[in-house]
């Protein structure tokens, strides 16, 4: 245990006096004697154990302060959980120390918690992005943040004494100013969004959070501080989402909103019209006016095809609730992203109703100009057409004749029955011929509605070799026949499609007459079942050819080779090729022209069957 000092020899008389805790030193730093206040402070440790309370470096302090006669003063040094302050004063004309502390641990560390707030807070000033700024009560700055040279192009030592009002745009300004200040006397906090101008010129939209520092007895405002930020991009974004929803609102094509899971969140008034939803505020499920295949198809292809490429379209027909009659649209589904990164899709429903009256109408124009160009054609065939029909009734009349003459010779003449009998068999044959030519001119007459049905392209192609055989004949033109009887069926309109092979045959006719007057050639009609489901009837003549700018104008409406030519038949057959779902080419050849008409199969057209 430590004695009492006042029994230790050469003991400074002041020390036990102290009511600080104190320590008496020798030139070595080795502690001599210690008062009362630092036994307490020590509690039940040794003389020895004193030195655990001086600081670290306590002998050159000791002997500093000897040498220099002077006192050394707040030395911090840590005992446990403590901070003690040491003073070193020299004894007078002794070579010892007096050295007394005090325990500053509270302070301390509320010193260096204030130290590290103003570092931090001074970190926080020169690098934030905020323009953090104080002004007067009129708006004069008073000072500011580095950040106003990256925002205003200005150093804050420019903007010191300069009222920031002159810097805001003048539209509204004197409104503006007149409710901050209200509000900063009344509430003590204002918030403004306003347009600032920069330094080389051009505006900028600033936000601004204002705080008043008021005066402790009135309560004046005398200062105002500012946080203020630049939202330009945020102010054109909302700019740009208010335009796009003007957009989207007065979008005569239906816009929908639809969550990952295939809930409507949203519906423009386009789309509240064709779904007849005007009056009621609920939102219909996607169920409610698509089919089962639609959605179906959404569901495995739409929504992963709009993620992979943006954008993905389906036709299909779309259900008004409460209609019966559906409405023919095109659905596009576009993939999106919100700002918080979650997923949502737009489905834009283009209706095709009108595109749907307009090419009803064209293919009713289409039929007219067809049947008109059919009865232009029977006018050209009206020669063959007569030798074809005075043929069976020249042979009835024969016939008929002989028959009469066998009959009034039946009673002497036993066999003259059984002529009888052969003639007017051979009478109903040509009759029946007859018949047939007039049911095929009357089919090929027709007028009204294409009848779309599933045709073999065999028998159509040869029938519209009858029908002009007369004319080759005439012109010493021979069309062989290399059609196959075993080719796919097709999805087309009878008359029409013959009539496409019948121009196709009389141009190659007139070709070769053009290119060989008075001579006899050759047409070859040919035909191919394709691998790809498709079937090629090809029309080949032996006549002159076309030069390649012929090529390229020979389907163009009322371009013509011919001198009493309309220029309407490649391309209306071209039209009529297209409208079943296929293709009509012209192929120059080494010698003549090939006209090549590819239609898809019955399996390939998605027809019924």
């Amino acid at each position: 245990m430590i004695g009492n000092s006042a029994h230790l020899p050469g003991g400074s008389p002041l020390l036990a006096h102290d009511p600080q805790p104190s320590l008496l030193l020798d030139a070595q730093a080795q502690p001599l004697e210690l008062n009362a206040a630092l036994r307490v402070l020590l509690e039940q440790l040794s003389l020895v154990d004193c030195r655990r309370l001086l600081p670290i470096n306590c002998l050159p302090l000791v002997q500093a302060c000897l040498v220099q006669q002077r006192a050394i003063e707040g030395v911090e040094a840590q005992f446990a959980d403590r901070i003690l302050v040491w003073t070193f004063i020299p004894g007078p004309g002794e070579n010892r120390v007096l050295a007394r502390c005090r325990e500053a641990s509270a302070q301390i560390v509320a010193e260096r918690e204030s130290a590290k707030a103003r570092r931090l807070y001074r970190l926080i000033i020169e690098n934030t992005t905020d323009l953090i700024s104080r002004h007067t009560p009129d708006g004069g700055f008073l000072d500011a943040s580095p950040a106003s040279w990256a925002l205003l192009g200005y150093w804050p030592g420019e903007l010191r004494g300069t009222l920031a009002q002159r810097l805001f745009h003048r539209q509204g300004l004197a409104a503006m100013v007149r409710r901050a200040r209200e509000g900063l006397e009344q509430d003590g906090y204002y918030t403004m969004t306003y347009r600032i101008r920069h330094r080389r010129g051009h505006y900028l939209w600033f936000e601004t959070a204002c705080r008043a520092i008021r005066e402790t007895y009135t309560g004046a405002v005398v200062e105002v501080v500012s946080v203020s930020r630049d939202i330009t991009a945020r102010v054109q974004a909302e700019e740009t989402t208010r335009r796009l929803a003007d957009v989207v609102e007065a979008n005569t094509d239906p816009v929908l909103f639809i969550q990952p899971d295939g809930a409507v969140t949203y519906l423009n008034p386009a789309a509240r019209r064709i779904l007849r939803l005007a009056e009621s505020p609920s939102m219909p499920s996607l169920a409610q006016f698509l089919g089962r295949d639609v959605l179906a198809r959404l569901q495995h292809e739409g929504w992963s095809g709009a993620e992979r490429d943006g954008c993905w379209s389906l036709d299909t027909r779309l259900q008004p609730l409460g209609v019966a009659v559906s409405v023919p649209v095109v659905l596009m589904v576009l993939a999106h992203r919100s700002a918080s990164g979650e997923r949502f899709y737009s489905l834009v429903v283009r209706d095709l109703t009108e595109r749907e009256l307009r090419e009803a109408q064209q293919r009713h124009h289409q039929d007219e100009l067809a049947h008109t160009a059919r009865l232009v054609t029977l006018g050209e065939l009206a020669s063959g057409i007569a030798h074809e029909m005075n043929q069976p009734l020249a042979a009835v009349v024969n016939y008929a004749n002989a028959s009469q003459r066998y009959l009034t010779a039946l009673g002497s003449d036993s066999p003259a029955a059984e002529r009888v009998a052969q003639g007017l068999e051979r009478i109903s044959v040509h009759a029946n011929h007859a018949a047939q030519v007039i049911k095929r001119l009357r089919a090929f007459l027709r007028k009204g509605r294409r009848r779309m049905e599933a045709l073999n392209p065999g028998e159509v192609a040869r029938e519209a070799v009858r029908l002009c055989a007369w004319e080759a004949s005439d012109c010493q033109v021979a069309i062989e026949d290399r059609l196959p009887d075993n080719l796919p069926l097709i999805y087309a309109d009878r008359v029409l499609l013959e009539q496409v092979l019948l121009n196709l045959l009389r141009n190659a006719i007139d070709a070769n007459r053009e290119a060989h007057p008075g001579q006899p050639s050759l047409i070859v009609m040919s035909a191919l079942a394709q691998r790809d489901g498709w079937v090629q009837i090809d029309v080949s003549d032996q006549g002159p050819g076309v030069s390649p700018a012929q090529l390229e104008q020979i389907f163009t409406p009322f371009y013509t080779s011919k001198a009493n030519g309309l220029g309407l038949g490649l391309s209306m057959s071209r039209s009529i090729i297209e409208g079943f779902g296929g293709e009509l080419q012209a192929e120059p050849m080494p010698v003549g022209l090939q006209m090549c008409c590819r239609l898809p199969t019955l399996a390939q057209s998605g027809a019924p069957q």
